[in-house]
């Protein structure tokens, strides 16, 4: 396994909120996978996250294992090869910084999209 990008990661309560929203609606219990579909939904996003600063001032804290499981080193190649797209360094910290970013930004995605399981099973279709 590659080295995570951080080793902790701890969520805003805005965040923590979606994300309750989110195993409601689509019934889906384990924080880590919303997150994996959140980083990927982000991930995807042509524009880089905005570089806002994050409060980690919720209980929700999760690591780097737990979030990425058997995908972490998928997840973790795909974070560093955007990071490369968008002009960034590929050192610890921006790696860390970047997956905090993307990883609010597509559980904040996925709350506004995803209304039921069906929606976020709608956003892996490729065409």
């Amino acid at each position: 396994m590659a080295k995570a990008p951080a080793e902790r990661i701890r969520f805003s309560k805005t965040a923590r909120d979606c994300l309750l929203k989110l195993k409601r609606t689509t019934q889906i219990e384990h924080w880590n996978i919303l997150c994996r579909w959140a980083l990927c939904r982000s991930l995807a996003e042509p524009t880089p996250p905005s570089p806002a600063p994050i409060p980690g001032d919720s209980n929700l804290e999760m690591d780097w294992r737990t979030l990425g499981g058997e995908m972490a080193d998928i997840l973790l190649l795909a974070l560093r090869q955007r990071c490369r797209q968008d002009g960034l360094s590929l050192d610890p910290e921006t790696l860390a910084q970047q997956l905090r970013l993307h990883l609010h930004r597509g559980v904040g995605y996925l709350a506004a999209e995803v209304k039921d399981l069906g929606d976020l099973l709608a956003l892996g279709d490729v065409q």
